[in-house]
């Protein structure tokens, strides 16, 4: 994982709140969230062996939390592969337009929230690697 400004792995610190009786955490749009959200998702019930993703957004950016559990995304933006494990209800994966995604070693409990700076479009998806790579090639 890298905190590098350039690199694909954007990780979203988000600050825990609580106190004895336990702990929360607020995502706002255009607060800790960095685009206003239209669209909230979540991945669960993920069987052993099985990844998702396998697709890119033309313009879309998500914020993909584990809110329990853990899985680890790979990212790709046609020219480098990064991967990250996201297991923290605290921590965020910022995903920009454009980039490959592939979620995979998904834990049994996992719970992957995704919100979305659009609503859903499917004219939105590039779902074929290798049109992906033409399209970021262009």
């Amino acid at each position: 994982m890298s905190d590098k400004d350039t690199s694909l792995v954007q990780v979203v610190e988000f600050p825990s709140l609580g106190d004895d009786r336990g702990s929360l955490v607020a995502l706002e749009g255009k607060q800790s969230i960095p685009f206003d959200i239209k669209r909230v998702y979540y991945i669960f019930g993920t069987q052993p062996g099985v990844a998702r993703g396998f697709h890119a957004h033309k313009a879309l950016k998500q914020i993909a939390v584990c809110v329990v559990g853990k899985c680890r995304i790979m990212l790709d933006n046609g020219e480098e592969k990064e991967e990250v494990w996201l297991d923290s209800p605290t921590k965020g994966l910022l995903i920009e337009d454009m980039v490959w995604r592939e979620m995979h070693d998904f834990s049994d409990d996992c719970v992957l929230m995704v919100l979305a700076s659009e609503h859903y479009d499917e004219s939105d998806y590039i779902r074929d690697y290798d049109d992906f790579i033409r399209q970021v090639k262009s």
